[in-house]
């Protein structure tokens, strides 16, 4: 059956990948067959729900190569579970009695959509995948292709997910102008909070990246100019264990010696702990609606640095998050390139009518395919035994603990 229309949707957090992924999308179909038409759902699922759409004109296929050039998303993004029936009705976005599932397969009926592509994480891609299965049992079959979006790069089975090789090059960017804060005042703490819930990968590439900047520089120790206040000291991910009061032994004597701790944090280290003690007070824990912890409201770097500030006496701490900064970023040229790979494989893969998620399969020799729905899942865990992860530790002088010694 041939393709007579396409429907373009971005969802979840942003990534450096976004609106890339968006003109790289109307570029391929433009150049294999421009009479097929395209229109983009604003805002996501939220906008799919309430049968809000943009039509691709030809001034606008014209002009998608500008979409390289920028962060963000040129048609919105909204974090919605379709299958969350309680929220979508909460949000105004179905009526009470109705199921998301079936009003917005209605509404990509009444829009006459052959093709859906979800440009998202696992949230994003799943949600697919249960409308994908909710058109095919009620006799409407809609060939849904995604791309695979975060920043975290923790979608099993992707080797690497849009827009994480920026996100870590950006946040680099953030640490080079923050980390210059601890000439700000003697015996400075500083947190870099990186983004990655459950996986400490963008956390740990983005110090691998900013200390690659710090060898590209010349330093002036005699005036004060020394390598050792600008390094990291400290790197904190999910999938490795510490013990805190061993770690402020070692931390201690740094800060004795260089008058300054910086420490680049993974925001899903110790949220564990932080959740128990709240809930341990009786405070309520915010969710959102695919049941994550909000991140923002417990707030895992300031946790961090009251944990640290009076075991390395410590006179003023900062805590800085990259998050938003790398997040919003334009992709850089890794991307690029592996962006317009995906973007290339989605459209062929339309075209034939075969759905999937495109990207490098980890249980395929890394190979660029069209990956089943099915086998699409978050919470993919930073390998923390890879050499590079062992060279940035020991780089810093800090030990590897294992997951199942954790003894906070």
């Amino acid at each position: 059956m041939p393709v007579r229309k396409v429907a373009l949707l971005t969802a979840g957090g942003l990534a450096p990948c976004l609106s890339s992924a968006v003109g790289g999308l109307i570029q391929k179909y433009t150049e294999v067959d421009p009479s097929i038409e395209i229109i983009g759902y604003i805002n996501g699922y939220h906008g799919l729900l309430l049968g809000n759409s943009v039509q691709v004109t030809q001034e606008v296929r014209d002009k998608a190569p500008l979409l390289h050039k920028f962060g963000g998303s040129p048609i919105g993004n909204s974090r919605v579970k379709l299958t969350n029936v309680e929220d979508c009705v909460k949000r105004g976005l179905v009526q009470p009695g109705q199921d998301p599932l079936q009003v917005a397969a209605e509404q990509l009926t009444k829009d006459g959509v052959d093709v859906l592509h979800t440009i998202g994480g696992d949230d994003t891609n799943t949600t697919a995948a249960d409308l994908a299965a909710y058109l095919h049992d009620n006799d409407y079959e809609l060939t849904v292709v995604g791309l695979p979006k975060t920043i975290d790069n923790d979608v099993i089975p992707i080797k690497q997910s849009l827009g994480a090789w920026t996100a870590a090059e950006q946040g680099s960017i953030f640490a080079q102008n923050i980390i210059a804060e601890h000439t700000s005042n003697p015996r400075m703490l500083i947190i870099h909070e990186v983004m990655g819930r459950n996986c400490g990968w963008l956390t740990a590439a983005t110090a691998v990246k900013y200390r690659e900047w710090l060898d590209q520089q010349e330093w002036n120790p005699g005036i004060g100019l020394d390598r050792r206040g600008w390094d990291v000291h400290a790197v904190f991910v999910p999938e490795m264990a510490f013990d805190i009061a061993a770690e402020a032994q070692r931390l201690l004597a740094v800060m004795d010696e260089v008058g300054c701790v910086n420490i680049f944090l993974s925001e899903g280290a110790g949220v564990a702990e932080i959740v128990a003690e709240m809930q341990a007070r009786g405070e309520e824990v915010g969710r959102d609606a695919f049941g994550h912890v909000k991140l923002d409201t417990i707030n895992p770097g300031k946790w961090f640095g009251n944990q640290f500030a009076d075991m390395l006496k410590a006179e003023k701490t900062m805590v800085w998050k990259s998050g938003y900064f790398a997040r919003s970023a334009a992709a850089n040229d890794e991307d690029l390139a592996l962006i317009k790979q995906c973007t290339d494989l989605a459209v062929d893969a339309a075209l034939r009518g075969e759905s999937g998620v495109t990207g490098q399969d980890d249980d395929a020799n890394d190979e660029l395919r069209v990956i089943e729905f099915p086998r699409i899942r978050g919470g993919k865990p930073f390998n923390i035994d890879q050499p590079w992860f062992e060279d940035l530790l020991s780089g810093i002088g800090q030990a590897k603990g294992s997951k199942e010694h954790v003894e906070h």
